[in-house]
């Protein structure tokens, strides 16, 4: 169980300083809407967030299983309370977008296991199943 909450608190710094540090880069939106580059910023980092999630899937269910779950539900559910209480657009559509990623997460963590079971990805071979 610590190394569950160990590898949680570090991928929720890791995004946090990675939310603020795009947030530092980005600075002016008084900039990205007058160059219409509002939407490019959504698209290419919705791109990154769905493909940040990829692995995290396949790590997730080697190492604990499809008991991870909630984890993603609850990052979801946080995601969606700070979209609705952040008042910036770019970033409540981020926040959105990683919300409903994590959602979706939990459907992958159980297809993921169906995959294991086939044989398409290896098992862990220090977990009992």
């Amino acid at each position: 169980m610590y190394v569950e909450c160990e590898v949680l608190r570090f991928f929720l710094s890791y995004l946090l300083a990675t939310f603020v540090e795009i947030k530092r880069k980005i600075g002016n939106m008084e900039f990205l809407q007058d160059n219409n580059l509002l939407g490019l910023i959504i698209g290419i980092s919705t791109f990154l967030i769905i493909g940040i999630f990829h692995p995290i899937v396949i790590k997730c269910e080697y190492y604990f299983g499809t008991r991870c779950w909630w984890w993603f539900l609850v990052l979801g559910l946080f995601g969606v309370g700070l979209s609705l209480w952040v008042e910036n657009v770019l970033w409540s559509s981020l926040l959105g977008v990683f919300s409903f990623s994590s959602f979706w997460t939990i459907k992958e963590v159980f297809d993921q296991k169906k995959r294991v079971e086939k044989g398409w990805f290896p098992r862990n071979p220090n977990r009992k199943y």
